[in-house]
């Protein structure tokens, strides 16, 4: 009788940049230097937020909340980048995973309601402004943030609990320098079926939801400013509407053609997935306090 094998590793394998491996240091570097950036551009917002009593407003609340989500993505995204790039160590727990899974992914979910409630805000102040103070106030804002914190927990929590069911088989090397959902679970020898259902509605019940409303919004936005606004007063509301809609931009942009080289750039190095998906997470933190 065969004996009966654990098939469940205690640990994954990350992957720093497969094919330049000779080059890791100088990623490291600019890798460093993005994160850095990064961090003293979203900490300077939270500290003006902070200590300027004039900026104790609603949509200097919602900025602040933004430039948290950033700070909070390049964190939980840094340590084993960093610790791939520099040090070679690879080797990273499932509990490990699931608790960087548990940062980067919540980040990642809250950043884009944060972007759904900036646009709520940018909406009444565009189209409703004599309502504006008596619907957003300071006290509904906070609520806001604190309904946004609780639905990323009931979305996340399922399918990261989900993955202590799965069986792990063989070597499991992960394709990038990072705990990601999807990666993880491709390296399991059980079903996948439910982990996969769930990442699903996860996905449907955030930015399913997020970018139609978003859009909407601005078709509203946009109408508004061009039927009742005089020449002046477009410009100056589509002057509000630029620096949203760029941040708008640099969270949702990158994740598409991120998503379109996953599936139709099957033929491209591995190198350029991997670079891919980093500059996916580093681009919104690095561009936002400069817009």
């Amino acid at each position: 009788m065969l004996p009966i094998v654990n098939s469940t590793p205690t640990v994954f394998l990350l992957t720093g940049v497969p094919g330049l491996e000779a080059f890791h240091i100088w990623f490291s570097i600019l890798f460093c230097c993005f994160c850095v950036v990064a961090l003293l551009g979203n900490s300077t917002i939270l500290y003006m937020v902070v200590m300027d009593p004039s900026l104790h407003e609603p949509m200097y609340y919602l900025l602040s909340l933004l430039s948290t989500t950033n700070m909070g993505i390049t964190l939980s995204f840094l340590p084993t980048t960093l610790g791939v790039l520099w040090f070679n160590t690879r080797i990273i727990s499932l509990d490990g995973c699931i608790v960087q899974m548990f940062f980067l992914h919540g980040f990642t979910l809250m950043e884009s309601s944060v972007l759904l409630a900036m646009d709520f805000d940018l909406f009444f102040a565009i189209c409703n402004p004599l309502s504006y103070a008596v619907i957003l106030t300071n006290s509904r804002i906070i609520k806001a943030g604190v309904v946004i914190f609780v639905c990323m927990l009931v979305n996340l929590m399922p399918w990261l609990l989900l993955l202590k069911r799965l069986s792990f088989c063989g070597r499991s090397v992960l394709s990038h320098s990072y705990c990601y959902h999807p990666g993880v679970i491709k390296c399991s020898c059980s079903s996948i079926k439910v982990n996969s259902i769930c990442g699903l509605v996860a996905f449907i019940l955030t930015s399913g939801i997020d970018i139609p409303c978003i859009f909407l919004s601005y078709v509203l936005i946009f109408k508004t400013i061009l039927s009742t606004a005089s020449p002046e007063e477009r410009q100056k509301a589509f002057g509000t509407c630029v620096s949203h809609t760029g941040a708008v931009a640099i969270f949702y942009i990158p994740w598409i053609i991120l998503a379109l080289v996953h599936h139709f750039g099957h033929n491209a190095p591995p190198y350029v997935h991997t670079l891919m998906s980093n500059l996916h997470f580093l681009f919104p933190p690095i561009l936002n306090p400069i817009i």
